[in-house]
């Protein structure tokens, strides 16, 4: 039987090495990328089934949509679109940390589904003075949640490398944001509005150690009230 260490380690083997926080982020999303295709795969080969389990707003089934809609896409373009800003956005919110990456796109998951579900018929089109059913679907909404979140997060921080990743993202996406306001016919605006406002919110929320520090530091060099 060979030595092991106190670490349970064979005594004369180097404890394994951690990857690096770059070599983990990249593989988490672009696993999750790949996941997209693959349910992009069922979906074509199902008669594009899947995409039935969307956001219905103000319906009671169509809830099950803040789950799902994210994953769902209408077409090999529309999928095709959102790949590349899911890359860059989803591996630049994974260098905040993967843990934050996990919290702040539970929010915008969550947050930005259900004010989708809430809002998402405004300006539907009407028939007959009915506002015709709208089924909400793609990653889009996630995307503008990433977005925002790298935009402010730097801001809440306030920390130099997370500020210049904000102010370089605000310089390459920064138009995308008009995807926020009503335009394109088959667009969700609603979707990337809530998903935009969510990751502001994710922002705020999961800067809180920085803000709460940054606020200890301040109390403690403050100088102190003379009461006469």
């Amino acid at each position: 039987m060979g030595m092991t260490g106190p670490t349970g380690f064979p005594a004369n083997s180097p404890a394994p090495q951690k990857r690096p926080a770059w070599v983990v982020g990249g593989a988490t999303i672009l696993g999750f990328v790949v996941l997209l295709y693959l349910i992009e795969v069922f979906d074509s080969l199902t008669g594009h089934q899947l995409d039935d389990n969307g956001i219905r707003p103000l319906e009671t089934d169509g809830l099950w949509g803040v789950v799902f809609a994210p994953l769902l896409h209408a077409n090999w373009q529309h999928l095709v679109a959102n790949t590349g800003p899911a890359l860059v956005l989803g591996f630049l919110m994974t260098l905040a940390g993967l843990s934050r990456f996990i919290y702040a796109t539970a929010i915008v998951w969550i947050v930005g589904g259900l004010g989708t579900w809430l809002i998402g018929n405004l300006g539907a089109p009407r028939y007959n003075g009915v506002v015709v059913e709208t089924n909400h679907i793609g990653a889009s909404g996630l995307i503008f949640g990433w977005l925002t979140f790298l935009l402010v997060f730097g801001f809440f921080t306030r920390k130099v490398w997370e500020i210049v990743v904000g102010v370089i993202v605000l310089f390459v996406y920064g138009g995308i944001l008009l995807g926020v306001l009503p335009g394109t016919l088959g667009v969700s605006w609603q979707g990337h509005l809530c998903g935009a406002v969510a990751g502001v919110i994710a922002a705020y929320v999961l800067s809180s150690p920085e803000r709460k520090a940054r606020e200890l530091r301040r109390s403690r060099t403050a100088p102190p009230y003379l009461t006469s």
